[in-house]
């Protein structure tokens, strides 16, 4: 007797028998899917911060401290406005270049090339912690506080360490899981594994925190 060919159920039907069978249900790989997810929620998190410093800079009496002045460098005796944060900018945006080439390169499974523009992007995003970490202390130093500042209002000091620091930690963190991945692709794990699909889930994550950082630029720098 001839077996009658089985027949998989279609629509709603066919998902549920696909999540019972333990099968992926859609065709997106779980690590992507999951970096998605958390890139979301990371979204309204930072749409709530700077939602938040809006509300304030729109509703302060006092006056706001002026960007251009707080965040200028002194350079051969002339203060040049925004110039440390136009450096750490770029810096950024080159990062993210170099990360957008690691990810095409890992496509062709060009192990040595891979590894070394993830090193290189995880040492672009070192340089713009680094320099955030002056920026910190200089501000510091001149009596910046997350309860008051003498430049204006009160309100600058907390928006300021909160809404950069938390951007911060995440390009630290950043950092040590891209080097974690491109020691991994050096070392060979990727191809012994048969996909190279952590470091396009790595890209996710990094062009994400520069994204944030373009709205923190244009929110907190130049407003």
């Amino acid at each position: 007797m001839s077996q009658q060919p089985m027949t998989m159920p279609e629509g709603l039907g066919g998902v549920t028998a696909d999540w019972s069978a333990d099968k992926q249900a859609f065709p997106v790989p779980w690590g992507k899917a999951m970096m998605w997810i958390f890139l979301l929620s990371d979204t309204f998190i930072f749409s709530c911060f700077l939602t938040g410093y809006m509300n304030v800079r729109m509703s302060t009496t006092v006056p706001w401290p002026n960007p251009s002045e707080v965040f200028a460098l002194t350079v051969a005796g002339k203060s040049i406005p925004l110039l440390l944060i136009a450096i750490m900018t770029m810096v950024l945006i080159t990062s993210s270049g170099t990360m957008a080439m690691a990810v095409n390169f890992g496509y062709r499974r060009d192990r040595k090339r891979t590894a070394m523009l993830m090193f290189a992007t995880a040492a672009l995003g070192l340089t713009f912690v680094g320099m955030q970490a002056f920026e910190w202390t200089k501000l510091i130093m001149e009596g910046v506080r997350p309860w008051g500042n003498p430049f204006g209002a009160a309100q600058f000091g907390s928006a300021f360490f909160m809404i950069t620091g938390f951007h911060g930690l995440h390009v630290s963190g950043g950092v040590i899981y891209l080097t974690v991945v491109a020691i991994r692709v050096l070392n060979g794990f990727y191809d012994r594994k048969g996909t190279y699909e952590t470091v396009e889930v790595a890209g996710l994550y990094w062009h994400f925190v520069d994204l944030v950082w373009v709205f923190i630029f244009a929110f907190f720098y130049l407003w």
